[in-house]
């Protein structure tokens, strides 16, 4: 759905965020480095354009009104997440002149890391960082091939040659359509119907896939079914269980939102422990210095809260 043209300049959003925080527009105005008059006038601008009066300027300073406030705080979270997709978009360019190479698998890469650079763009302004995205096994590869200075894996274990460090915690969710028969079993599934069915997947090489195969072995003495669809990206997995192909296994970061949605449900999974760890990784021996070293105190900081919505 196109976005509507009342919120189309984030730029203003954001700016109004810092007059409530900072107290005055001419504060604010100095933040952005713009001239007073100027964010003045982009913020009656977005005035205009809401149809809303934001703000209550006096000589002492500038308020934001009851309305303003509401708006800041919507505004607050498609703020921080044009941040992060900026910081993620600019760590895709061309990295032959990046001081920091990273390799991330699809859900460190999609659902953590983008925040974690913005993180690291404000501890480090002039750390560059060049991010190449794969499954878990292409992450470890690029960082024992030394074309990754950092790697962040989802397999349940550290390839020889690597050292590794655990950085979030995550919980694999099994999710259906909402018209699937085991959307209304309340009890969940048993391993063993897990097992049983064919499913949506990645392919070999992701750490999802890998760790829903141990786990399952362990628990059932049985291989999981081979799949009954192979698909690259997580998004296209969600679209096609969402259309009843078939159930798929995914992490909790990545269904959280379509949950909220209802455009999938969640089913649990009897007696069978899907929380995970999701790692760092780096040549063994090797010290993590400068950028390197910043950016992995930002992970463990701040993966150590990212949630498991999955049971």
């Amino acid at each position: 759905m196109p976005l509507s043209p009342r919120v189309s300049d984030l730029t203003s959003f954001d700016l109004l965020l810092s007059v409530a925080r900072l107290g005055s527009v001419g504060a604010a105005a100095r933040a952005h480095d713009i001239t007073q008059p100027a964010a003045s006038s982009r913020l009656s601008h977005l005035e205009r354009k809401l149809g809303l009066r934001l703000l209550d300027r006096s000589p002492r300073g500038s308020r934001l009104t009851e309305h303003g406030a509401l708006v800041a705080d919507w505004a607050r979270e498609a703020v921080e997440a044009a941040a992060a997709m900026d910081a993620g978009v600019l760590s895709l360019r061309d990295g032959a002149h990046s001081r920091l190479r990273v390799a991330a698998s699809l859900t460190v890469a999609e659902y953590l890391l983008p925040h974690w650079l913005v993180a690291l763009q404000t501890t480090a302004s002039d750390a560059a960082v060049a991010l190449t995205a794969g499954n878990s096994d292409d992450v470890a590869q690029a960082v024992l091939d030394d074309r990754a200075d950092l790697g962040f894996v989802e397999g349940p274990q550290i390839p020889r040659g690597l050292s590794g460090q655990r950085i979030a915690r995550d919980e694999l969710t099994v999710i259906v359509a909402r018209g699937h028969p085991w959307a209304r079993r309340r009890s969940g599934i048993t391993p063993e119907e897990l097992a049983a069915t064919p499913l949506v997947s990645r392919e070999r090489g992701s750490g999802t896939r890998r760790y829903l195969e141990r786990a399952v072995g362990a628990r059932t003495r049985t291989p999981l079914a081979a799949p009954l669809l192979e698909l690259p990206s997580t998004t296209a997995i969600k679209t096609a269980v969402a259309e009843g192909v078939a159930p798929a296994v995914l992490s909790s970061l990545a269904v959280a939102a379509d949950l909220a949605n209802r455009t999938v449900v969640a089913v649990p999974v009897q007696g069978l422990d899907l929380r995970r760890e999701l790692r760092m990784v780096h040549i063994r021996g090797r010290r993590l210095l400068g950028p390197a070293l910043d950016l992995c105190a930002i992970a463990r900081r701040n993966g150590a809260g990212a949630p498991a919505h999955g049971r």
